[in-house]
């Protein structure tokens, strides 16, 4: 059984008294697969980074904005510098000693840092894949694939007919889809509107590709505020509300949790919360009274959307 590594002086120490004659030498892991990306800061330097996207090119605000990680070494996955002991770690980090080299395991490891395609949980450290749907959907953030649904025609805008549309796709009813639209749409177009264009839009449409700016207070935290997912505070929602059963939450708890975010004087933010996580209880209905943190985790990338939207077109038929 290959050992796990927790505190780096012991590690330094055994690493210093093996030496050339080591039966498990370390060997200088690869750095330009898909495990090590390298990534190209705004700033001209290269890093080699966690084995999952945290910028993608056609958003550009997550290359320019980039979310801290820890730098390791190569060799054995530590923090960079003299003193490591006194650097601060990434939340979890442990070192998986296999084949001779460190490398990295699941999402324990880098659970704060955001995930700028998919919807990381400790349970689903790569996010979706039922479908393929996070590798289908790796050009986009986890927050535009959130919206991506209501886009069926995928022209980055969303008309006040698309949201509508999904929304009865969702099984709402008219009544219900044609209120829900005229709240999103004539709260969350403005701040969407493309750069230099401050009329507002009459048309109501919301701009996928500035969706990130219709971030709001009162909130988690779980997106950032270029888009990305951070699974640290997906966790927290759970870890600090939901009862023995970590796996489910209830509306009382649910809502608790609500109460508990309001920022001061946010009054928008904290009605947004509301309606959010209402429309989410109503969406998901759960029979036994417990929302299931998979299924809510599948909200915040869309994934479940499409997956009720057959539910309901094959039992319509």
């Amino acid at each position: 059984m290959a050992p796990t590594r927790t505190d780096s002086s012991s590690f330094d120490d055994e690493r210093k008294n093996s030496g050339p004659s080591s039966e498990m030498p370390f060997q200088k892991p690869p750095t330009t697969d898909e495990r090590f990306p390298i990534w190209h800061r705004p700033d001209g330097r290269e890093n080699s980074g966690p084995d999952f996207q945290m910028a993608i090119k056609e958003c550009p605000v997550t290359e320019q904005r980039l979310p801290f990680w820890q730098e390791t070494t190569s060799e054995v996955g530590l923090p960079i510098g003299r003193h490591r002991s006194e650097r601060l770690r990434q939340a979890g980090l442990c070192i998986t000693i296999l084949c001779g080299w460190g490398h990295f395991t699941d999402i324990r490891e880098w659970i704060g840092v955001a995930r700028a395609t998919i919807a990381a949980s400790y349970e689903s450290p790569q996010g979706t894949t039922k479908d393929n749907y996070a590798e289908r959907h790796k050009h986009l953030t986890v927050l535009q694939q959130h919206v991506a649904f209501f886009d069926a025609d995928s022209d980055g805008v969303i008309y006040p007919r698309d949201t509508y549309n999904g929304f009865r796709r969702l099984g709402w009813t008219p009544l219900l889809a044609v209120g829900t639209t005229l709240l999103i749409n004539t709260v969350f177009s403005y701040p969407t509107l493309p750069p230099g264009q401050w009329f507002p839009d009459f048309k109501f449409r919301i701009y996928t590709d500035r969706i990130h700016k219709d971030k709001h207070g009162n909130n988690s935290g779980t997106f950032d505020h270029e888009g990305r997912f951070i699974p640290q505070h997906f966790e927290e929602i759970f870890s600090k509300y939901a009862g023995r059963d970590k796996q489910d939450i209830t509306k009382g708890e649910i809502f608790e949790y609500v109460k508990s975010q309001k920022n001061v004087l946010d009054v928008v933010g904290w009605a947004a919360a509301f309606l959010e996580w209402s429309a989410t209880w109503h969406l998901l209905s759960p029979k036994d009274g417990k929302m299931k943190k998979d299924d809510i985790r599948r909200i915040y990338d869309g994934s479940l959307f499409y997956e009720i939207a057959a539910r309901n077109e094959k039992k319509s038929k």
